[in-house]
């Protein structure tokens, strides 16, 4: 079966992107749910358990508490309310602790200890509750968002005059679970117990009322317990709490029927503390039980996704040296007989490993509840990718010898930039595996492309000053065509070819260009880019480290600084429509300046920024229309450029029509990301042009780089722009506001595409602005070999850090910094595949030279 590079890559990255859904889905426990529905009516709740006769109780107990009143502090820690510290500093709240009505707790919060909702429940002469708790702790440094001692404990206390305290009695503070507070409540309040609690009900509370309440309101709870290890739990006859629960509600039974039989002799008292003691064991065991099933891995899933995300991975560095060193198509013999019998036997024992692993499985696991069809799907897919790399294994053995020359002609050639390019992306991926790294991600790729336009400037001089004195192989055939490039910086020149991999090292020579172009345009160009790298770090302050250190972001979204927002955002849009117009169509060159008026205007209108005549605040709304103006234009330029394309794939149109279609529809994303982005990250998107522009008229061109060059050097602009709008590895920095823009009411495809979109602006630019690059070129083997690269490069990655997680899954930092990042390189992944699907597409067109 023979494909091309760039189909070839689109295919591994949709695959991937499945593997990744599957580790992902593995390694995010799923919550413990009941599957009951929800009623309006409260269904009647379990009779009291008795045995051969009827029990008269078959209500909920009466309410303890008449209200309940929860005083809810951040990062309260257990010391600063037990202890030296609380007497220090909260004297009355230890009173009450010592010597007051109250019941003291240490209550233990699951990590990432971040703020969150974490507590999800009439007017009678009964006593109220005063609730004082913490959501989370804080480390000897303040912070907090692991899983440290100091992190995960905080005070749990509960005040009420229905709690009797003798003198003298002096009570330590027992360690119970946040979780156990709902069930509390809800029997405190007279309410149903929630059918997802996992929590138990704290039995101080309780322990003043008679044995008979003090037994059913503990059936209730491990009632509800039991029934969610049930729904949950595939083998829960076996779980300890479970028997003990029966055995509870079996002599719960016999302790009611001599109740009712008015048996007061010290066989009932002695039984009901049996019962109590035993139902105490229960509630215990099934707490822990379901609380180990929230935090326990589907490690079958993870280890299915990761077959196939290293499958995948595999498969790309074996096919690399043949779609860089030859022709960009691939040849992968699966329909022989030979692969065909091994395909059958790899599914044959993947097949006999599933059924093996569902029956022993204590614990659920995902793919164990799918469906054999789609388990089988699954199958085939990872014995299809273990032939393709058998067959891409021989293949190479049988090439070695070529293989050994073409990599020797291509290492003779490497240049300090391509060097860079490559330790460059190995570093950052090695880097993951730390989580200081991950946390500053942004400080990596700031240095990387910081590091790149250094490299470039010494790469021009070096071209200009030295020449061919210095680099004899680096000859130029199209000397004229740089010279006319050069002197004339603002046409679009289309005439020039990426060159083949073999051609990598041929370079223009900038002093032959002395004299007849502005040559100190090369030469201060990389400079430019550094200069404006720089600017834009200085906007928006990202990461742990340097989150709270002030930026300009800050200073313009203040409401002093209104008017200034105005001009920077006004100044902005200016830019963004002189650097996008030059290509565009006439058409759309007057859509793209309405829309980014239409920009303006929605701002305006939501108050962010003003016009000169506006005053402040005055006639605020929601922007519906402007939004919508806007998306008209976005949809339209998208539309004319999308109607090139096709042009051009169904008949052969001259070279000009696709390559105005392409940058028409970079045009329509531009316009899309001007409108989602706010005012103050504008400057962001302007810069994003102009580098753009800068790199592509007076480094790619006149220096002749190659697509795996020019495709890198794209990705790491892209991942650097991902940061330079403020976004990080936390999932706090998402900007969800991007997602309501337009709507009047939340629509859940809608907002997911505009939020995606408004996060991912920076590589999804970058990659458009590629696809157009190389196709002016008219070379479809560069733009073949281009999609592959980028693939590559956004796949190794992905496989290497899902690799760490498996093996980090038990860190400090799991939750609160890899997880996260797991999510965020998942959904890269995702647009990676929508991309090389766009690189396949664009691929496919025929045209013929004008």
């Amino acid at each position: 079966m023979r494909l091309g590079s760039g189909a070839f890559a689109a295919s591994c990255v949709a695959i991937e992107v499945i593997g990744v859904a599957i580790f992902i889905r593995g390694f995010f426990p799923a919550p413990v749910r009941s599957s009951a529905r929800p009623e309006h009516d409260a269904e009647t709740p379990a009779p009291e358990p008795v045995a051969g006769v009827r029990s008269n109780w078959t209500k909920l107990p009466p309410p303890l508490f008449s209200k309940v009143v929860i005083v809810l502090i951040d990062a309260l820690r257990d010391d600063f309310v037990f202890g030296s510290k609380g007497v220090k500093y909260m004297p009355y709240t230890t009173y009450l602790v010592e010597k007051g009505a109250s019941h003291s707790f240490v209550a233990e919060a699951k990590p990432p200890t971040v703020t969150m909702p974490r507590i999800k429940d009439r007017e009678t002469l009964l006593p109220s509750l005063l609730v004082l708790c913490g959501d989370h702790g804080m480390s000897e440094t303040g912070s907090h968002g692991a899983s440290s001692t100091e992190e995960v404990s905080t005070p749990l206390l509960l005040i009420s005059s229905a709690f009797e305290r003798k003198p003298g009695d002096i009570r330590h503070p027992k360690h119970v679970q946040q979780t156990d507070l709902a069930a509390t409540l809800a029997i405190g309040l007279g309410l149903p117990i929630p059918k997802d609690s996992v929590g138990s009900l704290l039995f101080p509370v309780i322990e003043g009322k008679p044995m008979r309440e003090q037994l059913r309101f503990l059936h209730l709870n491990t009632l509800q317990l039991s029934k969610l290890l049930q729904e949950n739990v595939p083998s829960y006859e076996k779980d300890p709490g479970f028997e003990q629960f029966k055995m509870a509600e079996k002599l719960h039974g016999n302790w009611v029927k001599l109740h009712l039989e008015e048996n007061h002799s010290d066989i009932l008292l002695g039984l009901g503390t049996k019962v109590l003691r035993h139902y105490l064991g229960a509630l215990k065991t099934l707490s822990l039980s379901l609380s180990t099933q929230v935090a326990q891995y589907d490690m079958y899933s993870m280890a299915v996704g990761t077959l196939i995300v290293l499958e995948v991975l595999a498969l790309f560095l074996l096919s690399t040296p043949h779609v860089l060193c030859r022709k960009a198509e691939l040849d992968v013999p699966l329909l022989s007989p030979v692969f065909s019998l091994l395909f059958y036997l790899v599914f044959l024992v993947l097949s006999a490993i599933h059924v093996l692993v569902c029956t022993s499985s204590e614990s659920s696991c995902y793919l164990c509840s799918l469906s054999w069809l789609a388990v089988g799907a699954v199958m085939l897919l990872v014995s299809a990718l273990f032939c393709a790399i058998l067959s891409a294994l021989i293949r190479m053995v049988i090439d070695s010898t070529l293989l050994k020359k073409n990599a020797a002609d291509a290492s003779s050639g490497w240049s300090e930039v391509n060097l860079l390019l490559l330790l460059g992306t190995v570093g950052h991926v090695l880097s993951l595996g730390a989580s200081s790294f991950v946390e500053e991600e942004h400080q990596t790729w700031y240095f990387l492309i910081n590091t790149l336009c250094l490299a470039l400037s010494q790469e021009t001089c070096r071209s200009y000053f030295l020449g061919d004195e210095c680099e004899p192989q680096r000859h130029s055939h199209v000397e004229q065509q740089c010279v006319n490039l050069l002197a004339c910086p603002l046409q679009d020149s289309t005439s020039y070819n990426t060159p083949e991999s073999g051609t990598a090292g041929k370079r223009v020579s900038l002093l032959e260009a002395q004299g007849s172009c502005k040559w100190w345009t090369v030469l201060a160009s990389p400079w430019l880019v550094l200069l404006c790298c720089r600017l834009l770090r200085s906007l928006n302050q990202t990461g742990v480290q340097g989150a709270h250190r002030p930026d300009f972001s800050h200073w313009l979204t203040s409401s002093d600084h209104k008017v200034q927002l105005s001009g920077l955002a006004a100044l902005s849009l200016v830019v963004i429509f002189m650097l996008v117009q030059r290509r565009c169509s006439l058409v759309s060159k007057v859509a793209l300046a309405l829309g980014l008026l239409g920009v303006f205007c929605y701002r305006a209108a939501i108050g962010i920024v003003q016009f000169p005549w506006q005053s402040d605040n005055k006639g605020i709304s929601k922007g519906i229309i402007e939004a919508r103006f806007v998306y008209v234009f976005v949809l339209g330029i998208l539309f004319t450029g999308t109607k090139d394309l096709l042009k051009a794939q169904v008949i052969a149109t001259d070279f000009k029509t696709k390559t105005v279609g392409l940058w028409e529809m970079h045009s329509g994303l531009v316009l899309l990301a001007a409108l989602l982005l706010r005012p103050h990250n504008l400057p962001v998107l302007a810069f994003s042009l102009l580098i753009q522009t800068v790199m592509t008229k007076f480094i790619w061109k006149p220096l002749r780089h190659d697509a795996a060059e020019i495709t890198v050097m794209h990705y790491w602009f892209g991942q650097a722009f991902f940061y330079f709008q403020g976004n990080s590895n936390n999932i706090a920095t998402i900007d969800i506001s991007a997602g309501f823009v337009g709507l009047d009411t939340y629509m859940e495809v809608p907002a997911t595409f505009l939020t995606v979109f408004g996060t991912y602006v920076g590589p999804v630019l970058w990659a458009s602005h590629l696809v157009y690059f190389l196709s002016s070129e008219g070379n479809n083997s560069a733009l073949s070999r281009s999609c592959f690269c980028y693939a590559l490069i956004c796949s190794v990655p992905v496989a290497t850090y899902i690799v760490l997680v498996t093996s980090l899954r038990y860190h400090l930092f799991i939750w609160s910094v890899f997880s996260p990042k797991l999510l965020y390189e998942g959904m890269h992944l995702l647009i990676t595949a929508a991309i090389c699907a766009v690189f396949t597409a664009t691929n496919q067109t025929r045209h013929r030279r004008a």
